[in-house]
């Protein structure tokens, strides 16, 4: 089950990541649902989407 959340929570993500206001609170709503270790992977990806949208590096601060 939680690994289905960490999918769609990547899912909205990716669709949601033309705004950042409203990414941010997508990452927000996140952190409140996935695991530790999964919150860690969620890192991850969202460093890659930073690469190809720089104005998403505003929520790593949700993220620290």
């Amino acid at each position: 089950m939680s690994r289905a959340m960490f999918e769609y929570t990547k899912t909205v993500l990716n669709k949601v990541s033309f705004d950042s206001t409203l990414f941010c609170k997508e990452v927000q709503k996140a952190l409140q649902r996935l695991l530790p270790y999964e919150i860690e992977e969620l890192k991850l990806f969202i460093q890659n989407l930073i690469t190809y949208n720089p104005d998403l590096k505003q929520c790593m601060v949700y993220l620290n």
